[in-house]
């Protein structure tokens, strides 16, 4: 009796040792995907941390699958406690969403069906961690899919009753959130206006947004539209068929993906394909020709000024000036005002509206505290805004310090370009990623350069290596995963 009792004991752990385990690798597989809108190529080709793979995932099916009984002290005093404290670091933990939720529904499932089909078969000698997994992933990504098409077709049938609506589509290689904003700020007085929330910018951000946000009397929709492969913004066109649309400034930002510039360039011009397009104001970067219904939106912006009080331009026969930060604004606001004067606003009331503008949060953010100027600008991810926010502060008279991880999902030459500029600026420099740290490195002579190993310890490594008088620059940002 007590060997059958000891046997049932002994399968009894196996079965919740194998469950927990399949449960951790999906938890952190899971995580992954989330991350990169749940495309497991990026995740396979173009992670940045590759030896988390290693660690989480190749190692522990490899134990698993070859040290038998005693794989119970690995999982439980290795694996578990590493695992818990890698997800605790992070600055962008897994979010359980509906679509999270569900793949772990059916990964349980799936568990649950094995083990009993295990418990019942003779054959059935070693419980498998790679099957229940991939099953789980290909019939959640089914389910995705078909909820997809529902949504899709629910989306598209409100935007076909919504007659009277205005949708204007912004795509850039960067700048787009800015020109959203500023937009949405500068016509809600005199239209029923919505705009994308935060960064969502993607096809299943935008169906969501529409099915969930956009109220029926919304005269116009301000819609922001991100890629990683060609073909995004074309699909986004296709679903929206926006009148309005806004092409930004072309760089080299996401070039890991679209492997040239000129790829960039067409990816984002697909914007143009709308079917209902009225009016098109494009940057002078996108190389498009003007033509009746497209207009160079910077042709005519000149006499530009940049200080820490603010920005003054010229456009056209108009003079501006705004309190907000950053010579690349003046391009950002140029195309807000094209686009304002467009639907019918009067010139010296979008100059009045304009004066007004603040800075949005994380980008060119002035916060005085402590005797301290601090400029958070970590949404601010390009080589010509960080520059010019560097030329920004340059002519502060006290001593400057930057904490920057690099231009992330860029070039290396961009990141040395920086570094030349970021040497001639700044009197002390925090690293706060090993991404571009080498780059970045490569110039920098008269700085106090400083390595952030661990973020969660910045603060204080702020208050060890800043004083009253300082102007401390947050240049960019990289998530924990970069």
């Amino acid at each position: 009796m007590s060997e059958n009792l000891t046997q049932i004991l002994t399968s009894g752990g196996l079965i919740i040792t194998h469950s927990l385990f399949t449960l951790a690798i999906g938890f952190y597989l899971i995580t992954c995907l989330q991350w990169f809108s749940y495309k497991f190529e990026r995740v396979l080709f173009h992670f940045t941390k590759p030896a988390w793979h290693v660690f989480f995932a190749i190692v522990p099916v490899v134990l698993y699958y070859t040290t038998g009984k005693f794989f119970w002290i690995y999982f439980y005093f290795a694996m578990v406690p590493s695992l818990y404290l890698w997800h605790k670091r992070l600055d962008k933990k897994l979010v359980f969403t509906p679509r999270v939720k569900r793949f772990f529904i059916i990964l349980i499932i799936a568990l649950v069906l094995e083990n009993i089909f295990c418990y019942i078969s003779v054959k059935c000698q070693n419980l498998g961690v790679i099957l229940p997994l991939a099953i789980s992933f290909i019939l959640s990504f089914m389910l995705e899919k078909m909820n997809f098409k529902m949504y899709e077709k629910a989306a598209l049938k409100k935007l076909e009753n919504m007659k009277e609506l205005k949708i204007v589509l912004i795509t850039a290689s960067f700048g787009k959130t800015s020109i959203k904003n500023f937009l949405f700020e500068i016509l809600k007085d005199d239209f029923k206006c919505h705009k994308t929330p935060r960064s969502v910018n993607t096809l299943a951000g935008l169906i969501q947004d529409v099915n969930s946000n956009l109220a029926s009397d919304t005269q116009i929709y301000i819609a922001e539209a991100g890629a990683r492969l060609k073909g995004d913004i074309a699909e986004i066109t296709a679903f929206l068929r926006p009148q309005i649309v806004i092409v930004g400034e072309i760089g080299a930002q996401h070039i890991e993906y679209f492997k040239t510039l000129e790829n960039i360039r067409a990816t984002k011009l697909e914007a143009l394909g709308s079917n209902r397009l009225e009016k098109a104001f494009v940057h002078s970067s996108t190389l498009a020709k003007e033509s009746e219904k497209i207009e160079i939106f910077d042709k005519n912006l000149n006499e530009i000024e940049a200080n820490l009080e603010g920005v003054k331009f010229s456009l056209d026969e108009f003079k501006f000036s705004s309190p907000l930060l950053g010579k690349f604004n003046c391009a950002n606001l140029a195309a807000c005002i094209k686009t304002a004067l467009y639907l019918g606003l009067k010139a010296d009331k979008v100059q009045n509206l304009i004066s007004k503008l603040k800075n949005v949060e994380h980008r060119l953010q002035r916060i005085d505290a402590g005797g301290k100027i601090i400029i958070d600008d970590s949404f601010n991810g390009n080589f010509n805004g960080m520059s010019a926010s560097y030329e920004l502060v340059a002519s502060y008279e006290g001593r400057k310090v930057l904490i920057t991880p690099g231009i992330v999902e860029s070039t290396a030459e961009d990141n040395e370009k920086l570094s030349k500029i970021i040497n001639e600026i700044f009197d002390v420099v925090m690293i706060s990623s090993s991404l571009n740290a080498a780059s970045l490195l490569k110039y920098l002579t008269k700085p106090k350069i400083i390595i952030i190993k661990d973020k969660a310890k910045m603060q204080e490594m702020l208050a060890q290596n800043t004083r009253a008088g300082d102007l401390i620059l947050f240049s960019n940002d990289a998530p924990s995963f970069m």
